[in-house]
């Protein structure tokens, strides 16, 4: 295992972690070494958390989003809002540690055959929050309904890059789902079978679309599963007391019958969604929220406080042009529209947050690669802000197109961030190319996603957030077909670089590999697939008393196990 551990450690890195030794004890944040998802409020009161508070014991830690749950359905989420609050009640094989690392969880020990390809895991004793115990069953009916076109998960491919055994043929409609290679060997063993080695498999156990679903209770509950505290079981460090689809608040309480009860000391988490960051902003300061986080001005005038922190994440905001849409389909507008805003002035003043210029589609400190380098020192930038050529690229589409003008709608999700950066960029893009009209389109994040999944749309500003620490986690959006391929670009040589380095002879030659997908983003940036903008970075104010909340770029965003709260 010496060799695995090794590689892992460039996995799920840029961690910012604030420590924890007991409940109640006092340390300072740490910033761990480095080593390398996406998706309307009733209300957005302040006054509602105070009770919530008293009932989990006086210690509930009370915490901002900006946008909604999308689903507590864990083969159904899609979104970094979602798989936060799925991390808190629900755990798999393995968790994310304060260094960012895969940590056992569920599975209470593993066995990995010699040629990578066997993992045989054995379950802790455990239950789920209805007494029933967590068995290898739940997991076999989780995967099963992961991978089974009927259920049609956006998040299928990942049982693809997990290269579970079979897990392609059984989404083409090739095979049943029984033919996954996923095995109850009995209630405390689960056997798992790869079609080839994944170096980092263990890493991808964390993520909350490999997480256990009871299958009796999810009958049960039917349709309605996972949309209300009657309807979702929960095995993790808290269990749902409050929620409804769409709603302002969601309510978590501890779980005494986790696991490891004993090591959580907050007695819940209350979740506010407030997508106004100047009413967020007097809801910390009356002492309704314990963390939030700043945008704009406000980072500015809060950086020197010492409840401030300031976090870099793994998001990619970009512009997806939907090239069904006409017009779109041409590469000197898209390079146009693609060089015609200013990425610096978005980053250094709109958001003042931490946010960095993306002139890539891969971000920064996310992955290293056999050389012992980021994905990035390696690789070249794209698409850089140039309004010269960004209108030569213009005129040059108009004799394409035959037009002199062009009118297109970029839907936009209805946070304060993404209406500021999307006004923004209208009016960059209407002064430096005459002749065309941006209008914007706002929505709550939800309905945008579902927008862009059926390419009801012109223009989409959106984001990714990584699932694992490796470039596929960005680069296979773009492969034909791929879900979150939302322009509906292919190109047949991208797509053999992109299964051949997912299970065909580069999987099997890390080196090959990495320059292989060097040369994907490459063609992705070239073609103006994507209109890169930042790489987000997070100003979040933290109450003094709140420790050991960690912070991670990869996967789940926040993870509250260890966190205390005086």
């Amino acid at each position: 295992m010496g060799k695995v551990k090794k590689r892992m450690a460039i996995f799920f890195s840029l961690v910012m972690v604030f420590s924890l030794t007991a409940c109640g004890g006092k340390n300072t944040p740490t910033e761990a070494n480095t080593a390398a998802t996406d998706s309307p409020a009733a209300t957005e009161g302040t006054g509602e958390n105070a009770g919530a508070d008293n009932a989990a014991g006086g210690n509930a830690l009370n915490v901002q989003f900006d946008v909604e749950v999308a689903s507590l359905d864990p083969q159904i989420a899609t979104d970094g809002t979602s798989f936060e609050v799925l991390s808190d009640i629900t755990e798999g094989l393995y968790t994310i540690d304060a260094s960012g690392l895969p940590a056992l969880a569920m599975a209470d020990g593993v066995q990995k055959s010699d040629d990578g390809l066997t993992y045989t895991f054995t379950l802790k004793d455990a239950k789920w929050s209805n007494g029933t115990p967590v068995t290898a069953a739940d997991f076999v009916f989780a995967w099963r309904r992961l991978v089974d076109p009927k259920v049609a998960s956006e998040y299928s491919f990942i049982a693809e890059i997990a290269n579970i055994k079979n897990a392609s043929d059984i989404i083409a409609g090739k095979k049943g789902t029984e033919e996954l290679g996923v095995t109850a060997k009995d209630d405390k063993t689960l056997v798992v079978q790869l079609d080839v080695p994944v170096p980092f498999f263990e890493s991808l156990m964390a993520f909350p679309s490999f997480m256990p679903v009871n299958e009796a209770f999810f009958t049960q509950a039917g349709d309605s599963y996972g949309t209300s505290p009657d309807t979702i079981l929960s095995n993790g460090a808290f269990k749902l007391t409050s929620y409804e689809p769409a709603a302002a608040s969601i309510t978590l309480e501890k779980n005494p019958d986790y696991w490891d009860a004993g090591k959580v000391c907050l007695g819940g988490i209350n979740y506010q969604v407030i997508k106004d960051s100047q009413t967020a902003m007097l809801s910390y300061q009356n002492g309704d929220l314990d963390v939030v986080t700043l945008s704009g001005e406000q980072v500015e005038q809060f950086q020197s406080d010492p409840e401030f922190h300031n976090i870099m994440a793994g998001y990619l905001w970009y512009i997806s042009p939907n090239q069904k849409v006409k017009g779109l389909e041409n590469l000197n507008l898209r390079m146009a529209l693609a060089l015609a805003y200013d990425k610096s002035a978005i980053v250094s003043n709109i958001l003042k947050d931490g946010s960095i210029v993306a002139d890539f589609a891969v971000p920064t400190l996310l992955a290293t690669g056999p050389d012992g380098k980021d994905f990035r020192e390696t690789t070249g930038t794209y698409l850089s802000t140039d309004r010269k050529k960004a209108l030569d690229y213009w005129k040059k589409a108009q004799s394409e197109l035959g037009v002199s003008k062009l009118k297109y709608t970029m839907i936009v999700e209805d946070t304060e961030s993404a209406q500021n950066v999307a006004q923004f960029i209208q009016s960059e893009i209407q002064t430096n190319l005459p002749g065309i009209t941006i209008e914007l389109e706002t929505m709550p994040k939800k309905n945008r996603v579902e927008r862009l999944q059926s390419g009801d749309f012109e223009l989409g500003l959106t984001r990714w957030g990584p699932d694992y620490a490796d470039p596929m986690t960005y680069l296979d959006m773009w492969e034909t077909g791929n879900p979150n391929n939302y322009g509906f670009w292919s190109n047949s040589d991208y797509d053999k670089i992109i299964e051949s380095a997912k299970k065909g002879d580069l999987a099997l030659d890390p080196s090959a590999r990495w320059d292989a997908l060097k040369k994907a983003e490459k063609i992705v940036m070239d073609d103006a697939v994507i209109f890169p903008v930042y790489q987000k970075g997070d100003a979040v104010m933290i109450k003094s008393g709140v420790e050991g909340i960690e912070f991670h770029s990869v996967g789940i965003n926040r993870i509250y196990k260890d966190a205390t709260k005086k």
